[in-house]
């Protein structure tokens, strides 16, 4: 929903609102907007799938999950080159350079 969800229409976003986030069942959707319980299914369903077709497209789901799998392997790689720079007689510019790059590593896990 957070990447897709804009490209729903507005009854699919309340629908599935309800249904994910809120836990009301099918039935009870269906009773506060009115309609029925299959409508609500079917309207659920089309969005999901309507989602999953855009990441598939799109692949935006996938390229952020791959920038966080690369910040944490830069970020890993950095704490082994500071390691191996305390053990091999300090410079301080490498230590100042891989703390800059693991916060760095960090904001950007953060957003």
């Amino acid at each position: 929903m957070d990447f897709y969800g804009e490209m729903l229409t507005d009854r699919q976003r309340e629908f599935l609102n309800y249904y994910y986030n809120d836990d009301l069942s099918l039935a009870e959707i269906a009773e506060n907007s009115g309609i029925s319980r299959q409508g609500v299914r079917d309207s659920i369903k089309r969005a999901e799938h309507e989602m999953t077709e855009m990441e598939e497209k799109l692949g935006f789901i996938r390229r952020l999950n791959n920038i966080y799998s690369g910040l944490d392997v830069i970020k890993k790689d950095a704490e082994i080159i500071n390691r191996e720079n305390l053990n091999s007689g300090l410079s301080p510019e490498i230590n100042d350079l891989t703390v800059h790059i693991k916060s760095i590593c960090d904001e950007l896990s953060e957003d």
